[in-house]
């Protein structure tokens, strides 16, 4: 099994701990057996991939492509994922187009076979394996807190997003297509009950309103400044943290843990950072 990431505490406490220990607890989690393995091996076999059924016919393969585009569990829709590779994405009428999926969309793009023959470059090769270990991290890290794990994702997603050079409706559209980052959108600019049940166009208007109004730009290019992504995140992170009532963070747990002399988030710190060097 992968070496689980730590976190102290939740809410804005534990994401300034996990900003902080990261690249230390990504490391980590690299290097456990498992993913090393999946690496090793697809970096050694994904050149031999020529055809669609190359890839079909090898699970291992399958594990680490599917992954790197937060795919993972839909390792066991063998047909559906051979009916999104096998039609492509040049016709408006293929089914990765029809699905409205990003993902799914990305990987038929990346998993071209419309030539007859699967070619990847190295730098493809090794950005798949990034998003695949991003991503397993990621999964691991909401097995312990899933709004940590939603607040790492839209750091990323919606950064990449920002840069995408979209249209303002374009950007917002694609926006409330990724699960993760519409959770945090709706959270952090406190979207009323029943927003994702309005008219399209009006949630797009609601949310571009609200960014205009927190950060002065009416379009996902505001996410461009890294300070604006850390300041949604950290509303968003509070919004849960009120959601959810009394954390580890409150006044009454903390002065606990000072009677006690306890201090976790220090000593997980010096551990990680000793076994990052």
């Amino acid at each position: 099994m992968p070496i689980a990431p730590v976190l102290p505490s939740s809410g804005l406490t534990g994401w300034n701990f996990l900003k902080a220990t990261l690249p230390a607890q990504e490391k980590l989690f690299n290097s456990s057996a498992d993913i090393s393995r999946d690496v090793e091996y697809f970096k050694e076999n994904i050149g031999n991939v020529k055809t669609l059924d190359d890839l079909m016919g090898d699970r291992r393969l399958q594990k680490v492509a599917l992954g790197a585009f937060g795919l993972g569990d839909e390792i066991n829709k063998g047909a559906f994922v051979r009916k999104v590779l096998e039609e492509g994405t040049a016709d408006r009428s293929a089914f990765a187009v029809r699905l409205n999926n990003s993902d799914y969309l990305d990987m038929a793009r990346t998993f071209d076979f419309s030539d007859g023959e699967l070619s990847l470059s190295e730098s493809q090769v090794d950005s798949l394996v990034t998003n695949y270990q991003q991503e397993t991290f990621e999964i691991s890290l909401g097995d312990v807190d899933n709004t940590m794990r939603l607040a790492l994702n839209f750091k990323r997603e919606i950064s990449e997003l920002a840069s995408a050079g979209l249209s303002e409706a374009g950007g917002w559209f694609k926006a409330m297509g990724s699960t993760p980052l519409r959770t945090v959108l709706e959270s952090a600019f406190n979207m009323p009950t029943g927003f994702a049940q309005l008219d399209i166009d009006k949630q797009k208007d609601m949310l571009s309103d609200k960014a205009n109004q927190l950060f002065g730009g009416k379009s996902v290019d505001v996410f461009s400044d890294p300070e604006v992504v850390e300041a949604t995140v950290r509303r968003f992170l509070l919004q849960e943290q009120i959601a959810s009532g009394p954390t580890a963070n409150t006044p009454g747990f903390a002065a606990l843990s000072i009677l006690s002399g306890a201090n976790p988030g220090a000593s997980i710190l010096n551990l990680l950072t000793s076994n990052a060097g």
